[in-house]
């Protein structure tokens, strides 16, 4: 209502909603513009883009039993694909700057535990992901995944994140050459550190850090792309010493195209025989093991980006989260069904939310330029391990950030949480680190008279960790 110079009064039509985008993707009414929310995707973009990287050398670094070794122009294929579509699903489902992509720690369970420890196939391995994906999806629908979620002790949740973290840190120093076997000794440095590909990773995680340190939007790309030009140059040098040799053809080496028909092999290439594979209770083991990383990493993360970008409600919350959680375990699924590893909501997110990103409108760009990266596979392929590595060390440090959070100060917790995140990296099993922080837990408090403090299902995943020890004893 209003008055007229004549003291009348009149009634005032509402202001008209946005309509189109603006309308769809509330960016106005979140504060936002278009320019702002285009610009701050292509930041998101520009910051996790070194997974089309990091994803097909992990992925890459092994061969299964049969001896089939995912190949890196069809995992960046896919890698792209996977993220892609789904961040495209956020963007439009979820509406809000959430990005997703191929999981670090998650690919490397895949890889070194699924299929390097447990000597699963590839097809078996990304079968575990796509259950996961589904079990998590499931669990949103019925809403029992906030109940599993307020049933875990925050401190265990916060040292899976950060023993995964020390895990990539030592799978980036192997990659790298820097720790090797040693001879009476687990593992030591390697005895050489004057190699010419040692200096390749010295110079880019020098850079990379520094970078890093610096705050500079896009630090571990920049590293990667540095890198790699140091190693293309020389090999040019020193290209009649086949210095890359061991690593593989194309390495280092500038490439005969810059694009390339995206190939699709992997989609599809997965199966559900890992319950006669391995047995039951390993079997439920292994998927618990990568569900339970995958499902409170994505709990944290939302919120914590919800946080940051100021979309929390009055109770801390963020409001539509189920479809949020549900895009993400729909993922999860996803990148097991296409071989690229579980995908989920990446905290790189938060760089455009640091640009002014506030919608599903930033998504919708990154995940455009996700399905473009798939025709540029040939770039990608001349990236040497060496130039990789760093960013599997820098990722981390970030991961590694949250250890001062733990209350290291009760034994009760403070044990659990230490096992859990050495038992990653020495035993080089994620599932070992994981299983050891519950079932510690659950037996320390048992014996300190307090087990009325742990949750029912913290006992039932304990019991399932117990089995596949048991299992591992007595085969």
């Amino acid at each position: 209502m209003a008055q007229t110079s004549e003291g009348q009064t009149v009634r005032v039509p509402d202001a008209p909603k946005p309509g189109g985008l603006d309308g769809f993707f509330k960016i106005t009414e979140r504060g936002s513009t278009m320019r702002v929310e285009i610009l701050a995707g292509i930041t998101t973009w520009l910051t996790m883009a070194y997974i089309l990287f990091v994803n097909p050398a992990i992925l890459g670094a092994i061969p299964d039993s049969t001896g089939t070794s995912l190949s890196f122009p069809e995992v960046l294929t896919v890698t792209a694909l996977a993220a892609g579509v789904m961040t495209l699903a956020m963007g439009i489902a979820g509406k809000y700057p959430f990005a997703i992509a191929a999981g670090l720690g998650l690919n490397a369970f895949v890889t070194f535990t699924l299929v390097g420890q447990l000597g699963l196939t590839w097809p078996e391995a990304m079968g575990v992901i796509v259950i996961e994906g589904l079990i998590i999806s499931v669990l949103v629908l019925t809403g029992l995944r906030e109940m599993i979620m307020d049933a875990i002790p925050m401190d265990l949740k916060l040292a899976i994140g950060i023993g995964i973290g020390m895990f990539l840190a030592v799978i980036g120093f192997v990659n790298g050459g820097i720790v090797v076997s040693g001879t009476g000794t687990p593992i030591t440095i390697a005895s050489d550190l004057t190699t010419l590909r040692i200096l390749v990773f010295f110079v880019t995680l020098a850079l990379t850090a520094a970078l890093v340190a610096r705050n500079v939007r896009g630090a571990i790309l920049i590293g990667i792309v540095f890198g790699t030009l140091v190693a293309m140059v020389i090999n040019i040098a020193w290209g009649d010493k086949h210095i890359w040799d061991a690593v593989g053809p194309g390495v280092a080496q500038f490439p005969s195209s810059i694009t390339a028909t995206p190939d699709f092999a992997l989609v599809g290439n997965f199966n559900f025989q890992v319950f006669s594979a391995l047995g039951f209770w390993t079997a439920i083991a292994a998927i618990l093991s990568v569900m339970l990383s995958d499902f409170f990493d994505t709990m944290g993360t939302a919120v914590g980006l919800g946080k940051e970008a100021g979309l929390l409600d009055d109770e801390g919350k963020l409001p539509g989260i189920r479809n949020v959680l549900l895009v993400d375990g729909l993922a999860a699924a996803a990148g097991g069904a296409v071989s690229a590893s579980s995908n989920t909501t990446y905290i790189e997110s938060g760089a455009g939310i640091g640009d002014g990103a506030r919608t599903g409108m930033s998504s919708v760009v990154v995940g455009v330029l996700f399905l473009a990266a798939m025709f540029f596979s040939p770039i990608a392929g001349v990236v040497p391990p060496e130039a990789t590595a760093p960013a599997l060390i820098i990722v981390g440090y970030f991961m590694m950030k949250s250890v001062g959070d733990i209350d290291w100060r009760d034994a009760a917790i403070g044990i659990p949480a230490f096992l859990t995140i050495t038992l990653m990296p020495f035993t080089y099993s994620i599932t070992n680190g994981v299983a050891a922080g519950f079932v510690s837990y659950s037996l320390i408090k048992l014996m300190q008279g307090k087990g009325r403090e742990v949750h029912i299902l913290t006992y039932l995943v304990s019991l399932m960790f117990i089995g596949y020890f048991v299992r591992g004893l007595l085969a």
